[in-house]
């Protein structure tokens, strides 16, 4: 395999050295102004930037008529920027709030205008609704903080609020939310109401809620109050003003399944796939799902736990939060030397440690599980290749494990080869502080090229 020249950090860094390697990884994440359009309609906060799927796509030489994968779609990076480029996009994601964003974020249709009128209708609805309850929003937000509500605010059930984290968003706030929601609900064009449900979620994760977002997601301080519909116009118009640019693409076809990645041939046709593109996620202890529950949850996509635990089921293993006991993908890297080696040294290192909870003795467990399940992944995706398909899969080194050092570009590569394909390069994207050894750790593409000969043997 070819790695690019830049050695592995071998001292602890200043200060000062951390502050401008973590600007300068946060500009090459950073959403350009060009490229808005639909993908800033709604974003994982962890996503990856559209000029990497730019950039990936000109190396492989993909053309009009050819079709780029994104086996772990996410909100759609992969997709969106596939359609502007003329190619025909493909995503496969199992959560259902991803699902939903990447789907809709790949919808050009709607006539903008029409959408905008629409909105706007609902807007004054969702108003004169609130004003029933005596509550004001918007532009007059002071004035209504002196009013006390007439009518008792609306709240989710027990059974949703629990699926929260806690004090994400205020009593005030979350009424406002759930008399829009009805509004676009009973009042929507059916062609538009995807797009204002995801203006919805992206106003919920901005202005609207308690949350911030770091390395991990969390509460900030409590907003009593918030201007829930004027936000969501915002972003609609914002949406409409993006759809008269996005028609004048000559754009690819696009399409999200929602399906588990590591099941691909029920739902991928045979040699269909030209490339590529994509990252899975990390195996570190991030609940994915935590990111994007606000949304998800008011929403409507989850509101129960059975539902969250039945989704769960159907992502990849990457921390200890969706580790279920019929688990099997371990047994994929069960005769791989240097993946049980460091499930070895996090269990050794817990015991040195003294650690019992529950979740820390699931770290080797996930890091096999995570490991097996790629292995499975890359396997399950060789007949939906063509022969030559080349893959840029962007992950990122991990010591989130009791510090434990986890090469995950390295690793992927070693399970690659033995399936079939060809290690063309493990490239540097960023390095990036890590939080438990304030070390820099790489986040690195692997490139891949498909040969074309399916070997059998895992």
């Amino acid at each position: 395999m070819v790695r690019d020249a830049l050695n592995y950090p071998s001292r602890v860094t200043t200060r000062r050295e951390r502050t401008s390697r973590r600007h300068a990884a946060a500009e090459l994440n950073r959403l350009a102004t060009d490229d808005r359009p639909a993908h800033d309609w709604y974003r994982f906060v962890l996503s990856y930037p559209p000029h990497l799927v730019r950039d990936y796509a000109a190396k492989f030489g993909l053309g009009r008529g050819q079709t780029l994968l994104d086996p772990f779609c996410g909100t759609g990076t992969t997709v969106v920027e596939a359609r502007k480029l003329g190619l025909d996009g493909l995503g496969i994601e199992a959560h259902p709030m991803s699902h939903f964003a990447s789907t809709t974020k790949v919808d050009w249709t709607p006539d903008s205008r029409t959408l905008l009128a629409n909105a706007e209708w609902i807007a004054a609805e969702a108003h004169a609704a609130l004003m029933r309850d005596g509550i004001i929003d918007d532009d007059q937000l002071e004035l209504a903080c002196e009013l006390p509500p007439r009518a008792r605010l609306r709240r989710l059930s027990d059974e949703e609020d629990k699926l929260l984290l806690a004090r994400s968003i205020s009593p005030l706030p979350l009424h406002k939310t759930l008399v829009l929601r009805d509004c676009i609900d009973r009042f929507a064009e059916p062609a538009f109401r995807a797009h204002f449900r995801l203006a919805l979620a992206k106003a919920l994760v901005g202005p609207v809620g308690n949350l911030h977002f770091g390395p991990e997601v969390g509460v900030g301080p409590a907003r009593n109050d918030a201007a829930v519909v004027s936000a969501w116009l915002a972003n609609v118009r914002q949406v409409a003003a993006d759809l008269e640019l996005l028609r004048r693409h000559r754009s690819g076809a696009a399409r999200v399944i929602h399906a588990d990645s590591r099941d691909l041939p029920r739902v991928i046709a045979p040699a269909s796939i030209d490339a590529v593109i994509t990252s899975p996620p990390y195996p570190n202890e991030k609940d994915y799902t935590r990111t994007t529950r606000l949304e998800s949850v008011l929403l409507g996509f989850i509101t129960t736990k059975a539902q969250l635990k039945a989704f769960k089921q159907h992502l990849m293993r990457s921390n200890t939060r969706n580790v279920y006991k019929a688990d099997t993908d371990d047994a994929w890297v069960k005769d791989h030397r240097e993946i049980q080696r460091i499930a070895a040294a996090i269990e050794a290192r817990r015991i040195e440690l003294g650690k019992t909870s529950g979740f820390e003795r699931l770290y080797p467990k996930v890091t096999k599980l995570y490991f097996g399940g790629m292995a499975r992944h890359l396997a399950e995706l060789r007949p939906a290749l063509r022969p030559g398909a080349r893959l840029a899969y962007v992950v990122g080194d991990q010591a989130s494990f009791l510090r434990i050092m986890i090469r995950t570009g390295e690793l992927l590569a070693s399970l690659a080869e033995p399936l079939g394909y060809k290690v063309e390069s493990i490239d540097l994207f960023r390095t990036r502080l890590s939080t438990a050894t304030k070390e820099q750790l790489r986040e690195e593409v692997v490139v891949l090229r498909w040969k074309g000969q399916t070997r059998h043997a895992r």
